[in-house]
C-alpha cells in the first residue's frame, strides 16, 4: 500500500486553515473536472483530489491523518503504525463505512473501518440529545481474564476561531469488565457531546482492542500458546510445564504426539457464562546437527528408523 500526501495533492502545507483547504479544493476541481478540463490525466487527478479534501475537510479525519505524522514520502511503502489510532476521539461526522472502489486502499485502510459510525441526533421538542462518541482502547490480554480499572487518555479533534485544528486532551478513569472481548464496546453513559436545549449528552463507546502479546493471542475466548517440545518428549511422551496467564501448570504430552497438536485445558480460556479453554500447541523443535556427536545421532536414527514423511506424496 502506498502512502497519500494530501497536503502536497492540494498544494497546501500542513498548518492551513480550513478555509484555506476549501479554497484550494475549488479551484483545483475547477481545473481537473473531467467535464471541462483538458489537461492529461484529469479524471485520475480530480479523483485524487476528491480523496485528499474528503480527509482534510474534516477536523477529524485530518487530525487522525495528521497523528501519522509527515515523515512519510507519497508513493512510498506505507503501514500504518501499531496502535495508530488508540483513544482518538470522533464526535458528528465520524468515519465513512464503505466506499470501497471509491476510495484507495490507503483511505480504506485508515478510515473505512467498521466501529467508527456515530449514532445521529435523537430530537424530542426542542431538546437534543448529544451525539454518541467513539474511541478504540487497547488493553492487556491480563486486564480481560482479571477485570481492571485504567485511566485511559483521549484526543479529540476541535476547529478553532482561526480556523485551524486544534487537538484537546482528556483522561478518565475507566472499569474493564472480567471476560471482555476485542471488538465489543464499552459504554460510558453522559460522555459523548453535549446536548442542546437542556438535552442529555451523548455517550462515550470505546471499541476494545488487545494488545499483542508476547506468548498468548486470542480466538473468541480461547487462549492460544505454541509450546517448543523436544522429538523424543513428543514421540515417547512426557510431563512438561507450561505457562499461563495464571500461572504455570503440568501438562502430560501423550506418546506419539504430532506437530501441530492441541491440548485443551478446558474453562482456561477467558471468562465468560461458557469460559474459553486454553490450548497449547505443540511445536517439534529439532536439535541442531552442530557437532559429532550431534550428526552420529542423527545418522544412527537414519539407519534404524524405517520413516519417510513423505510416503503419502507418492514419492
Amino acid at each position: 500500500m502506498q502512502y497519500k500526501d494530501y497536503y502536497k495533492i492540494m498544494g497546501l502545507s500542513r498548518n492551513a486553515t480550513q478555509d484555506e483547504v476549501k479554497r484550494a479544493y475549488r479551484k483545483l476541481a475547477r481545473k481537473y473536472h473531467p467535464d471541462v478540463s483538458k489537461e492529461k490525466g484529469a479524471e485520475a487527478k480530480f479523483k485524487e483530489l476528491g480523496e485528499a479534501y474528503e480527509v482534510l475537510k474534516d477536523p477529524e479525519k485530518r487530525a487522525a491523518y495528521d497523528k501519522l505524522g509527515s515523515n512519510w514520502k507519497a508513493g512510498e511503502d506505507f503501514k500504518p503504525p501499531p496502535n495508530w489510532d488508540e483513544g482518538f476521539e470522533f464526535k458528528g461526522g465520524g468515519f465513512p463505512g464503505g466506499g470501497a472502489g471509491v476510495f484507495s486502499d490507503f483511505f480504506e485502510q485508515l478510515f473505512g473501518r467498521a466501529g467508527f459510525h456515530t449514532a445521529g441526533r435523537e430530537q424530542h421538542g426542542f431538546h437534543m440529545r448529544g451525539q454518541d462518541s467513539h474511541a478504540k482502547i487497547y488493553i492487556n490480554l491480563e486486564d480481560s481474564i482479571r477485570g481492571a480499572t485504567r485511566n485511559i487518555s483521549l484526543s479529540s479533534p476541535e476547529m478553532d476561531a482561526q480556523g485551524y485544528v486544534q487537538v484537546k486532551q482528556r483522561s478518565l478513569n475507566i472499569k474493564i469488565p472480567k471476560g471482555i472481548k476485542p471488538g465489543q464496546h464499552i459504554r460510558l453513559s453522559g460522555q459523548g457531546d453535549p446536548g442542546s436545549g437542556g438535552g442529555k449528552p451523548g455517550d462515550l463507546l470505546l471499541e476494545i482492542a488487545f494488545n499483542p502479546h508476547p506468548l498468548y493471542r486470542i480466538s473468541d475466548t480461547d487462549i492460544y500458546l505454541d509450546v517448543p517440545v523436544t522429538p523424543w518428549e513428543a514421540a515417547l511422551g512426557s510431563k512438561i510445564k507450561v505457562p499461563t496467564p495464571e500461572g504455570n501448570v503440568d501438562l502430560k504430552i501423550p506418546p506419539n504426539s504430532r506437530q501441530g497438536s492441541k491440548l485443551r485445558l478446558k474453562g482456561r480460556g477467558l471468562p465468560a457464562k461458557i469460559p474459553g479453554d486454553f490450548l497449547v500447541v505443540l511445536q517439534i523443535a529439532l536439535p541442531p546437527a552442530n557437532t559429532d556427536r550431534a550428526k552420529a545421532a542423527y545418522q544412527k536414527m537414519q539407519q534404524e528408523l524405517d520413516f519417510n514423511p513423505r510416503l503419502s506424496l507418492g514419492v
